[in-house]
């Protein structure tokens, strides 16, 4: 093809010309890449461990009592300073190959633990927690991340759910229900509740059965309270709770409740104390008055029981004889 210099010259006018027009574009760069996170705890993909090292979030380990398990904690650093990390479980059963790591810059670092399951361990789930804290600076001002270690005891397996310490408290507008659930068994549940209330006339309330926010582990307990909006203001209740949760775990416990107004009870309790006020007065009266009532006895060895006559004074002895004798001399 023969060499045509006008379009040569044009093609580089207009190239000059974008250049100039776009120098935004001209000059662009790779934007650069945003920071790295800080540390972080997980485990180490793969050693035979299920989930699978697509999703694992969390250990999962079973075996038999006296079995010795073995895993990997995966220690990430992404940024551009070493980080040294202590290491610890959340029980005795978990130990560490070593309790302190430094991991260098932008590397991981897989570190072994062992779960020794006691020979004498009670079947059912045992939850424990891989616990890392940087001794510098780390994740943020705690410097500290927790990995969830969900370990099973092979053997039978015991579901068993109580609820103890049941009360109800409160008057007129509002009343409270006060009850503890615990796991009585050897396996996590999560547990379920339901309310009911009988009185006199009736049923009062009936709340059926839901699931309760959080989990109970193996021994663990918890205190909880049920709000009662407007019980009833005169009557004599049995309160009924009912705990439930798979693996047939099943519950209950009962409390009274009595509704009396004041009034009801400020009146009878009035009428009682006055009558035996009263009673108390007339007691008192009596003993004042002595046995011979309002006109008493005279004095010891009176023939007449005191009595003398209505004209004339009992006479004197000594003033009869002074008299007969004056009258002698005379």
């Amino acid at each position: 093809m023969p060499f045509r210099p006008r379009t040569a010259v044009s093609g580089a006018i207009l190239a000059t010309a974008a250049v100039l027009l776009c120098p935004a574009a001209a000059a662009a760069r790779p934007a650069a890449a945003p920071a790295p996170p800080g540390w972080s705890a997980a485990p180490a993909p793969g050693d035979g461990a299920t989930p699978s090292a697509q999703d694992r979030p969390y250990f999962y380990l079973e075996g038999a009592p006296g079995t010795v398990m073995n895993d990997r904690l995966s220690l990430r650093n992404p940024t551009g300073r070493a980080v040294t990390v202590r290491l610890r479980g959340s029980g005795a059963w978990i130990a560490f190959a070593a309790k302190e790591v430094t991991v260098p810059p932008r590397t991981r670092a897989a570190v072994p633990f062992t779960v020794t399951v006691p020979r004498d361990a009670a079947p059912g789930d045992h939850p424990a927690t891989l616990i890392a804290t940087a001794a510098g600076p780390g994740r943020g001002a705690a410097g500290r991340d927790t990995v969830p270690v969900h370990l099973r005891v092979s053997g039978p397996v015991l579901a068993a759910l109580t609820v103890e310490n049941m009360s109800v408290r409160g008057r007129g507008e509002a009343a409270v229900i006060r009850y503890t659930l615990v796991n009585r068994g050897n396996t996590v549940l999560t547990p379920r509740l339901a309310v009911r209330a009988d009185g006199l006339f009736g049923p009062v309330l009936r709340r059926g059965v839901r699931t309760l926010p959080g989990r109970l582990s193996p021994g663990q307990s918890a205190e909880l309270t049920e709000p009662w909006a407007d019980p009833p203001g005169l009557d004599a209740v049995e309160v009924r709770l009912t705990a439930t949760a798979d693996g047939g775990a099943h519950g209950s416990a009962t409390a009274s409740y009595t509704a009396l107004p004041w009034g009801v009870v400020a009146g009878p309790a009035f009428l009682l104390a006055a009558g035996a006020g009263g009673l108390v007065i007339v007691r008192r009266r009596r003993r004042a008055q002595g046995p011979g009532g309002p006109q008493g006895g005279g004095p010891v060895g009176s023939a007449d029981g005191g009595k003398q006559p209505s004209g004339r004074q009992a006479a004197d002895p000594e003033a009869e004889l002074a008299s007969t004798g004056s009258g002698a001399r005379s």
